[in-house]
Formats: structure tokens, C-alpha cells, sequence
């Protein structure tokens, strides 16, 4: 075992070289730097941020300002409107009421039914800016207020349903 150690330092290529001058100091300055690094500054990106924001806000405004919703087009389709809308979050409430996890799969399944009429109202009401004011567009959208308000109704019977199982069986028997 020794002379294999000894033939296998002789038979092996150190590298014995001294290394260039200044080599320790270059060494002990990259294990602790002592002089700090220019740290990035923050200032600028969030100064550039707050422009974006304001420009998006500003532009937003600007955008939603000059489209026109079913409230614009009179003031009895103001009323009209503000009751759909009024009546569309307190359902909402009731169904979130009832949310457990047998009503999950049905109330979910309506939340998405309300949000592909949401994405169909978005586009009456840009054919309604396009087709200014035409009334088949104006009754499409209360038509779409109301849809929403019968999904709602549906599901709240669903639910009805699930949650009072012996209720419907109990009407069940008398049939």
C-alpha cells in the first residue's frame, strides 16, 4: 500500500506553480467583501410603477366614461337597473348562505352560468354604444338581468332540495 502511494504522487502532475501576486488578498476579498456593492435601487421601478398605475387608471376612467350602460339610455332604465342589480347581489347572498359541500357542485355550476351571461351583457352593451341606443339591444340586456335573476331562483330550489331531503319525499308519498 505504501508504494502505491509513493508511485502515485511520483507518476501524478501537481500543480506546483506559486499563484500571481495578490492572489491571497483577491481570495480573503471575495470571502468578505468589504466594499459594497452598488445595491440596485428600487426608487426608479416603483416611481415607474406609480406612472403605469395612474396612466391605467386614468385611461380606464376615460374608457368607462364614454361607453353607455342601460342606465344612460333613460332615467326608468335607471330604475330598471338599479333594481335588477339590487336584486342580483341579495341573491347572491342567499345562495352564499346556503353554500356547504352537498351545494357546492350546483352553486358553482350557476356561478358560471352567471358569468357567461355577465360576458354576453359586456357585449350588448358594446353593441348598444355601437348601435346607438336601439331598443332590441336594451331589451336583450333587461332580458339578461332577468335570466340571471331566474338562475338564481333555480338554484335556490336545487339547494332547497338538497339541504330538506325528507320534504320532498314526504310530498312524494302523498302522490
Amino acid at each position: 500500500m505504501k508504494n502505491q502511494l509513493e508511485t502515485f504522487f511520483e507518476n501524478t502532475n501537481f500543480d506546483t506553480d506559486v499563484p500571481r501576486f495578490g492572489h491571497l488578498e483577491r481570495f480573503e476579498n471575495r470571502l468578505n467583501p468589504t466594499e459594497k456593492k452598488k445595491a440596485f435601487s428600487y426608487k426608479w421601478m416603483s416611481i415607474a410603477a406609480s406612472i403605469v398605475l395612474f396612466l391605467g387608471f386614468w385611461l380606464g376612467t376615460n374608457q368607462t366614461n364614454s361607453t353607455l350602460v342601460l342606465a344612460d339610455v333613460s332615467p326608468k332604465m335607471q330604475e330598471a337597473e338599479n333594481f335588477f342589480v339590487a336584486t342580483i347581489s341579495q341573491e347572491i347572498k342567499e345562495i352564499e348562505r346556503f353554500r356547504n359541500p352537498r351545494t357546492e357542485h350546483v352553486i358553482e355550476d350557476a356561478l358560471n352560468q352567471l358569468e357567461n351571461l355577465e360576458d354576453k351583457y359586456q357585449e350588448l352593451v358594446k353593441e348598444l354604444n355601437n348601435s346607438n341606443k336601439d331598443r332590441s339591444f336594451i331589451y336583450a340586456m333587461i332580458n339578461n338581468y332577468k335570466s340571471r335573476i331566474e338562475i338564481f331562483q333555480n338554484v335556490l330550489k336545487q339547494v332547497d332540495e338538497i339541504n330538506n331531503p325528507t320534504k320532498n319525499q314526504d310530498d312524494e308519498t302523498y302522490l
